[in-house]
């Protein structure tokens, strides 16, 4: 399935207390927090990273997923304001076997990071006309590009290096849940987990290579959360 991927992230401070107000406000529990090891492949002169894009191969429970992003040619002149991609996603049933195949092709391993993710989802009251929002002017999508579907999905990442949410739909509804959560939007960002890493390796001189809990043990994720469901 190929669709327009929007979204924002921010950092988290108090995971226990968003999550707890979450239901509150129409949100509902998808799926519970679960650990997620994900692996970017690329070729050994990263052709793929060149061209802003990735190959992923992600394990999130017992689902493997496959997924191919790339920048759209129809994006706003302003990339920091939000993220949007085209992304090409899949599931597949062994996902070792697919590895093995990249490799074959000569597409190798180049960065694992890994996290504790908790999806949660909002329907809204009536379905936007459009995708443009406050912080999103009015986005123009590729010919047969499916938009975001009403509503969007809140997931919150709790990774070796901090805890974020990640707010996924079309821009206005953003907008909307940014505000009803009290979310400076000059917080937010659009940096990968590739770069929030890069970051933290300069800022902390770290040799991680890789954004995974046995290579920085020293910041461990949350114990198991009190989540309300539904």
């Amino acid at each position: 399935m190929q669709s327009a991927e929007i979204e924002l992230k921010f950092p988290i401070d108090d995971l226990s207390g968003l999550q707890v107000r979450l239901p509150t406000l129409g949100f509902h529990l998808d799926t519970p927090r679960t650990f997620e090891q994900n692996t970017l492949y690329d070729t050994p002169t990263r052709t793929l990273r060149q061209s802003k894009q990735i190959l992923r191969l992600r394990r999130y429970g017992d689902l493997w997923t496959l997924t191919h992003k790339r920048q759209t040619t129809s994006a706003s002149s302003d990339p920091t304001r939000y993220k949007i991609r085209v992304e090409t996603e899949t599931h597949v049933d062994d996902g070792p076997a697919l590895g093995l195949i990249f490799e074959t092709l000569g597409y190798a391993p180049v960065f694992r990071y890994e996290k504790f993710r908790t999806e949660w989802s909002q329907l809204p009251a009536s379905a936007p006309s459009t995708i443009s929002g406050p912080l999103f002017p009015g986005i123009s999508l590729p010919e047969g590009l499916a938009p975001p579907s009403p509503g969007g999905r809140l997931v919150l990442d709790e990774t070796p290096i901090g805890n974020y949410a990640e707010l996924e739909g079309p821009p206005a509804w953003i907008d909307e849940t940014l505000a009803a959560l009290n979310i400076d939007p000059a917080v937010c960002i659009t940096d990968s987990y590739g770069r929030l890493f890069l970051d933290w390796k300069q800022r902390t001189g770290s040799p991680a290579e890789n954004l995974t809990f046995d290579e920085i043990p020293a910041l461990t994720p949350e114990p198991e959360l009190l989540t309300v469901l539904r």
